[in-house]
């Protein structure tokens, strides 16, 4: 058992149910983190030679408690931690601790861990990044690197928001149901929120260290489920990112460069995140309570349905998009139904449908890309040119600037051949 992935593994797993419970314990963050990573030295000793634990995250919260007890409790009566040749030996106290874990105790540590990162009084890139931290684990160092930040920076942004934690108060008992109802909706926004850092930065140049962050959000939603595997929305944020992620290999053709939707190949999509996005949106559907993610999560859906591109329900697509702007009215879920009104009714019909957007999404580079594609399709050359000049110089990454100037380079063709 010289090989420690397992172990990496392992630790990760038990991750957010034992740094749950440490806190509990400790009722400090710090503390807590201290605890978990005492642990995770002494597993490295042990567990390669004794293998590994009945419940890895039993023994860890049970050697993360004592060693934290014999460091900040030094000189009062305590019961002393085992010497490291027996801590694999400890099948009682294993037994104990992973009994428990089963219960709803440790599904409320787990909750109220993601519920401290998503305090209401951190502004949004602390809760991301704290979350990361301390729920992810990752270091400081790949969390600055993966927001193009100083690691002394996002040191100061972590410790920050622990002293907001701390300031605040925050209760440590159960959250109630009218607080977990609140609080629920802004751990699955956060979780979105890591999502998109990576799925925006794909095939630019900080790709390979964003693109791991839509794996760990998965990962997040996943550990969300578990905790509410009748919540609808939470499904539906599941299946959204499964859906969306499942692309990623057909996104970009071998320059780089982007392949849009309806072109992507799509024997490249990944077929096993397909099936489970699918399985799980059809799940929240029957629920007949729809929310945001659910309704996007069904867009994505019929595109993942459809065998070719010519076989998407476009009609489907208009009318969910319709829902959505009910739901949740916004500029952007209003540009995106206008592509699907491009396809059922023409590129004039999307056309006027956008041009009242455009004083909020003046700043929007896919404003300008849409409206862009839809002025080259009826023909207005020198108002396409200069959409996607606009686009332009609003693109967040090369490869979306390429794609701009493929329609320009386009139109110029076009031009050509039109004056031939």
């Amino acid at each position: 058992m010289n090989d420690i992935a397992w172990i990496d593994a392992a630790f990760a797993s038990a991750r957010p149910q034992a740094l749950g419970a440490l806190l509990r314990y400790f009722r400090d963050l710090d503390t807590a983190e201290e605890a978990f990573q005492e642990a995770c030295l002494r597993a490295l000793k042990t567990w390669p030679q004794k293998g590994p634990p009945r419940d890895p995250a039993a023994w860890l919260i049970f050697v993360g408690r004592n060693a934290a007890l014999d460091s900040v409790r030094r000189g009062r009566k305590q019961e002393p931690l085992p010497p490291d040749e027996v801590l694999s030996d400890l099948e009682d106290a294993e037994a104990d601790m992973a009994e428990r874990l089963d219960g709803a105790e440790y599904r409320d540590d787990i909750l109220r861990l993601l519920f401290i990162c998503c305090h209401p009084d951190l502004p949004a890139t602390q809760q991301i990044a704290l979350a990361l931290r301390i729920v992810s684990g990752l270091s400081v160092k790949q969390i600055a690197r993966a927001f193009l930040v100083g690691e002394s920076a996002m040191e100061q942004r972590i410790t920050r928001a622990k002293a907001k934690v701390a300031n605040a108060g925050v209760p440590f008992e159960t959250p109630g149901a009218p607080e977990r109802a609140q609080r629920l909706a802004m751990v699955a926004a956060m979780i979105y929120l890591v999502f998109n850092e990576g799925y925006s930065a794909a095939n630019s140049e900080e790709a390979p260290l964003r693109a791991p962050l839509c794996d760990e959000a998965i990962r997040l939603a996943r550990l969300l489920l578990r905790l509410f595997p009748a919540e609808p929305e939470i499904m539906g944020l599941t299946a959204l990112m499964l859906l969306q992620h499942s692309r990623a290999p057909a996104r970009f053709d071998a320059e780089g460069s982007i392949v849009l939707l309806e072109e992507q190949d799509r024997t490249l999509w990944n077929r096993a995140m397909i099936a489970e996005g699918l399985a799980l949106i059809d799940k929240a559907i029957r629920h007949r309570s729809p929310g945001p993610y659910q309704v996007q999560a069904a867009i994505a859906a019929l595109h993942a349905r459809a065998a070719r591109a010519q076989d998407t329900d476009w009609a489907q697509i208009d009318m969910l998009y319709a829902t959505l702007e009910r739901l949740q009215p916004s500029p952007v879920v209003t540009l995106n139904r206008a592509v699907a009104v491009a396809k059922l009714h023409g590129a004039q019909a999307a056309l006027e449908m956008i041009e009242p957007l455009a004083p909020r999404l003046s700043g929007y580079f896919y404003f300008f890309g849409v409206r862009g594609a839809l002025l080259q399709q009826l023909g207005h050359v020198g108002e396409a040119r200069e959409a996607f000049n606009q686009a332009i110089a609003l693109a967040n990454t090369a490869a979306e600037a390429a794609h701009i100037r493929m329609h320009l380079d386009r139109l110029q063709q076009d031009g050509t051949a039109e004056a031939g």
